[in-house]
This record gives structure tokens, sequence and C-alpha cells, in this order.
């Protein structure tokens, strides 16, 4: 059986860098959590992050593959370089996947670790841009489909269409 990685904080634990949930009630995840399809994970607990932390963002005019690169951080508001942090929290979001048999990644929009289609700037603003987090792009990179918890129907039709072929 195919699994579904999914952030924690959408599952209702307090792992937010608030210190809060984010929790999603929705059919789709109900239905895969009875399945035991879901696989709870927080990247940037993983990497070693403490709970409550200080927001992060990817620097201004860089990108997710930048950082995973190299060639660019993720900082807190107070200049903090966080970023060996989130890469390390990627990297082993990437292990869980190989290890369950993970097809889906199911995560929290707006994080520089799991936004999949949308980011904060980097200027600790509030201003949100089209971009993605580093545990996204490196899910992406090696063949898991990422989706947002506001796409769990396209993200039940992709797991769906795997199951049947």
């Amino acid at each position: 059986m195919r699994r579904v990685l999914i952030s924690s904080c959408l599952v209702g634990r307090k792992v937010r860098y608030d210190g809060r949930a984010k929790t999603v009630a929705d059919e789709v995840l109900v239905r895969w959590r009875e399945e035991g399809r879901l696989v709870p994970h927080c990247p940037e607990v993983a990497g070693g992050l403490p709970v409550p932390r200080p927001p992060a963002e990817i620097e201004p005019g860089a990108t997710a593959a930048d950082v995973l690169a190299g060639a660019a951080r993720i900082l807190t508001p107070g200049g903090e370089d966080v970023t060996e942090a989130f890469v390390a929290g990627a990297r082993s979001a990437l292990a869980t996947a190989r290890a369950r048999d993970v097809a889906v990644a199911v995560l929290k929009e707006g994080s520089p670790s799991c936004g999949g289609r949308v980011v904060y700037d980097g200027t600790f603003s509030g201003r949100r841009v089209p971009g993605e987090g580093v545990t996204a792009r490196l899910l992406r990179d090696h063949g898991v489909a990422v989706f947002g918890e506001d796409d769990l129907a396209r993200a039940r039709a992709y797991l769906d269409g795997l199951d049947e072929g």
C-alpha cells in the first residue's frame, strides 16, 4: 500500500514555529488514517529545531533549489541562519518517504520547508509569493507528488490512480 507523508501540524500535532497545530478536518484524511496510509512528519522538528521557535523564511529572491544547492539561506527575523536544520529536515522527510513507500506528500503551504506552491517572500512582512519549501522541492526531485492541505481532492485522485495502476 502506498502511503502519504503529511505535515504533522495538519494532523493535530503542535509542532509549528508558534507551538500550535493547523489541523485539517477532511474526509480524505479520515479515510487515509483509517487505511493506515498517513505518515506524519515535521521536517523542522526532525532537523533539530525546537517548538516553539522563531519563524524562518528563505532569503528574498532565492529558491528552495538554491538553498539545497548551498547558494541561499533560511533565516529568522533576527538573522539567525537555520538553513542546516531545514536541509537536515528535508533529508529526513525524504528518508522517511523512501522507508515507508510514500507516493504522495500533503504539506503545509507557506512554510519554508513544506510550501508546495507558495512561500513567504523572505522579508517577514507576511507577503506570500509563488515558490516552494526545501522539503517539497527535495521530495519532488525524488518522485514524490506534493500537494498542499487545500488540494486534498487532487491528492486523493493521484493516489487512487496509482493504486489502480
